[in-house]
């Protein structure tokens, strides 16, 4: 496996495999893997030639007193975890290859990024946006992987991808779940061990919405009934539950008649979680 850590080190093999024709696939990650990552990684090695992971935590997408100094990191469990899968390379930059001193060019959908996460984190997503971009012109992937997890995070990935005409295609691949339901996430290690047993509640709160909104109820019906649920759990916080389109994110009213994704993002302590769901109404009989 190689690990390339400056910039014309990754174009150069890309450059290499392009030569040769091969299909690139690329999973774009933060490190401290897990096997949600690991299902990326999977999905990349059935459809290309060639996989290249990239690790990088990007300083641009945490806010002021949000958690980038203290994000987990592992980079030697990374890498022996990325050999045992058959990746073909790493791109594992620090900030200043990445991020000129002068640099001042940002990427950001300006409605996608602004409501729901983009919200409660200001800024968040024009520094996904614009990493991703940074990423795909460094590596030219033919396809790009990402978990549904951060579903907001693909919505946006995929509206920049189209109205910039970048030629690479986005995968969205399924959520993975510890046995309790808590989704997977690099975030999960900072719980608290009393916080670690109450955050299965997001997904018992999702599973509470999907029912409420597949027996024909509102979507208010449905939020009301999710927040009660996640009342219940010790120390959750809910910073926001949101009921929305899951093509376009636009708010629904009423008894949606289209799938419906649930969003939430709740607080235990100073560890922010997601979770989300698509419902698709029953159609009437």
């Amino acid at each position: 496996m190689d690990i390339h850590r400056t910039k014309d080190e990754m174009r150069a093999a890309r450059a290499a495999a392009a030569g040769g024709e091969a299909r690139l696939g690329l999973v774009p990650t933060m490190g401290f893997l897990h096997a949600g990552h690991m299902a990326l990684v999977a999905r990349a090695r059935e459809q290309c030639d060639r996989v290249v992971v990239s690790i990088f935590v990007n300083p641009t997408q945490f806010g002021p007193g949000e958690d980038f100094d203290s994000y987990p990191r592992d980079i030697d469990r990374d890498l022996d975890m990325l050999r045992a899968a058959g990746v073909d390379a790493v791109f594992l930059p620090d900030a200043a290859e990445i991020y000129p001193d002068d640099a001042e060019t940002v990427v950001e959908p300006t409605r996608l990024s602004r409501i729901l996460i983009g919200r409660l984190r200001p800024g968040h997503f024009g520094g996904v946006a614009t990493i991703v971009t940074k990423l795909f012109n460094l590596m030219q992937p033919d396809a790009a992987y990402f978990g549904q997890k951060d579903y907001q995070q693909l919505c946006v990935i995929r509206r920049f991808v189209r109205d910039l005409d970048i030629p690479v295609r986005i995968e969205g691949v399924p959520i993975v779940r510890e046995t309790d339901g808590l989704a997977m996430s690099s975030r999960n290690v900072r719980l608290e061990p009393a916080h670690r047993q109450a955050a299965p509640v997001l997904h018992a709160a999702l599973e509470v919405g999907r029912e409420t909104i597949e027996a024909g109820e509102g979507v208010s019906v449905a939020g009301q009934l999710i927040r009660a649920r996640l009342a219940q759990a010790e120390g959750a916080e809910v910073a926001s539950v949101d009921l929305r389109d899951a093509e376009t994110l636009q708010p629904l009213r009423g008894a949606p008649d289209r799938p419906v994704v649930m969003l939430l993002a709740v607080r235990f302590g100073d560890v922010l979680l997601i979770d989300n769901m698509i419902a698709t109404p029953k159609e009437p009989e």
